[in-house]
């Protein structure tokens, strides 16, 4: 690969630079920045009067708190209403699982229980000693349970509210924080209402009864309602947890958003591709940073950009769910064998080598494929950056797979539900 006719070394035109930073950061929607707008305009600023050093100190500062930057989420409520399941569907831990949350144990502690994500280590949900077990007001709760250190509040219930929970949501409201009114076990509901009325059952319209009651229970007890979904932790997909989660990462700081999307489990395409977007930025963001302090071309692939690649291949698989470990825990859950899942996919093969071809080859034409595919991507003539163009050519293979086995897995789910007939 030789150099480009078209390349221009960043120190000699800081316009383009600037320009190009900002047409990339246009093509992002707000919801799914993981770049506030204040820092985009400060990497600006810093462009457009040659500053590199400036921007490259932002964007560094920027990376950094992406990775460092706690998020603390607390979930509380009634005892018994399914906190602790919520807890590891979010972290997509099961009840069984090392390190779960305790699930259908009499709670008698008052201390909070802190549970990290498993993958996403910046990330703790804390589980609140149940409202029905306090001896004191909302207020002092919230407060000997350091309400001050969490992004926002969950508050979960299952059957009928109860004024605890009212009055809950109205300190947390007071003290200046978000919560979310989380309704589980509306599968029982809907079991026991098919069960109870066989023939005039409708899905639609009890699940519209319970959103109904618990807006009006606000309004009756002079309260906004919020908004308010309807889940089920033992089938995420059915209800309103997509939704949920789609909320909290459009409410949440722009630069906790990246690791609070790939906490998430991959229940829907939506979710797979909002988080493709997000890393496409986080490379972006590397990849720019490096761009504008480059001053020699490289062509080659050297054994080092090899070695770096394997490691954010494995990074990336990991945080995407397509790592062998999670296809095993995959495939147990769904009672498939792992081979027939491994077979589905095609990322663990983008390193391996045939006899006739040389790693390095293999990466060449990659870099080539992914050149063409995202050219415009960077809005730079960043063609010696050929790691970073192989990052996203990753990636998009492994956004696929993920994409893979969730129909194959949804599927699967759909045989495994159909009744059966006998004659």
């Amino acid at each position: 690969m030789g150099q480009s006719s078209s390349y221009t070394p960043p120190n000699e035109d800081h316009g383009y630079l600037e320009s190009s930073f900002t047409a990339y950061f246009k093509t992002i929607a707000t919801e799914n920045k993981i770049v506030s707008q204040e820092t985009i305009n400060l990497i600006e600023f810093h462009l457009k009067r040659g500053n590199i050093y400036g921007a490259n100190s932002v964007i560094n500062a920027t990376l950094k708190n992406i990775d460092d930057i706690p998020i603390n989420i607390a979930v509380t409520g009634e005892s018994g209403a399914g906190k602790s399941s919520f807890i590891n569907a979010v972290r997509g831990v099961g009840h069984e699982d090392e390190g779960a949350a305790e699930v259908g144990i009499v709670e008698t502690t008052m201390e909070r229980t802190p549970y990290k994500h498993p993958k996403i280590k910046t990330l703790t949900l804390w589980d609140m000693p149940g409202i029905g077990t306090i001896k004191f007001p909302p207020k002092d709760y919230l407060e000997k349970m350091k309400f001050q250190e969490y992004d926002f509040f969950i508050i979960i219930s299952a059957t009928r509210f109860t004024k605890l929970e009212l009055d809950l949501a109205k300190a947390i409201r007071f003290m200046g924080k978000n919560y979310y009114f989380v309704r589980t076990k509306v599968d029982i509901d809907l079991d026991n209402e098919k069960k109870s009325k066989p023939r005039t059952f409708d899905r639609k319209k009890v699940l519209q009864q319970i959103q109904s009651y618990c807006e009006n229970t606000f309004r009756q007890n002079n309260m906004d309602a919020p908004q308010i979904f309807l889940i089920s932790n033992n089938d995420l997909s059915s209800y309103d947890f997509p939704v949920l989660m789609d909320t909290l990462t459009m409410d949440i700081p722009n630069e906790k958003r990246h690791n609070l999307m790939f906490s998430l489990p991959n229940i829907t395409e939506t979710a797979i591709d909002r988080k493709h977007k997000s890393m496409q930025q986080l490379i972006w963001l590397e990849a720019f940073k490096a761009g504008i302090l480059a001053n020699v071309p490289v062509a080659s692939i050297l054994r080092d950009d090899v070695k770096k690649l394997k490691e954010k291949l494995i990074h990336y698989r990991n945080l995407f769910g397509v790592d062998d470990e999670s296809l095993a825990f995959m495939a147990k859950d769904f009672q498939m064998p792992v081979g027939q899942l491994k077979k589905l996919i095609k990322s663990p093969d983008l390193l391996e080598t045939k006899e006739e071809e040389t790693l390095e080859g293999k990466l060449l034409k990659y870099l080539k494929t992914s050149l063409s595919a995202n050219g415009g991507l960077l809005g730079l003539d960043l063609y010696f950056l050929k790691d970073f163009y192989l990052q996203f050519y990753f990636i998009d293979a492994i956004t696929e797979d993920a994409k893979v086995l969730l129909q194959a897995t949804c599927s699967n789910k759909l045989v495994q539900t159909q009744p059966t007939h006998s004659y």
